[in-house]
């Protein structure tokens, strides 16, 4: 598809002096201001973004269960959409989903509720079968989703 992936968390501790041109841009097109509690990179295991731009294209937070981390993905969303150099990325959660949370739409618990409001989606690693929605989908549906996002 003509993009590249980097680890959120291996982007985040390596110096920007230590990064090549490109994931330096990255990582620069990542960062959420605090004005003057400086920038910040948001809490994203993957990154995906076009190599030739370093455009970023959507951040994926990956989890064995919601819990807390679907709130936080819901809030880097928020924060990503304050910016103009931000609000075009996506924001997925990717989970084998093992407690059950985003299984059904009704009743609607907590974390689907987050998932399908406060993010961009959710992708579902599981042989369970779970209720999709627009916003909760198998993992099977993500390249499919993804080309659609690029234009592909």
């Amino acid at each position: 598809m003509g993009l590249a992936v980097i680890n959120g968390n291996s982007l985040e501790k390596t110096f920007e002096k230590n990064l090549s041109d490109d994931l330096s841009q990255v990582k620069r097109n990542l960062y959420i201001d605090y004005g003057e509690f400086r920038a910040h990179l948001p809490d994203v295991d993957i990154v995906i973004y076009k190599p030739e731009t370093s455009k970023i294209i959507a951040v994926l937070s990956i989890k064995v269960t919601l819990r807390e981390r679907i709130a936080q993905t819901g809030y880097w969303k928020m924060k990503l959409l304050q910016a103009k150099a931000t609000n075009h990325i996506k924001v997925y959660f990717v989970t084998p989903d093992e407690d059950g949370t985003l299984t059904s739409k009704k009743p609607t618990k907590k974390g689907r509720a987050i998932v399908e409001v406060d993010t961009d989606g959710s992708y579902v690693l599981s042989e369970t079968n779970i209720e999709e929605s627009k916003k909760v989908k198998m993992f099977d549906k993500f390249f499919a989703d993804l080309k659609k996002i690029i234009g592909l």
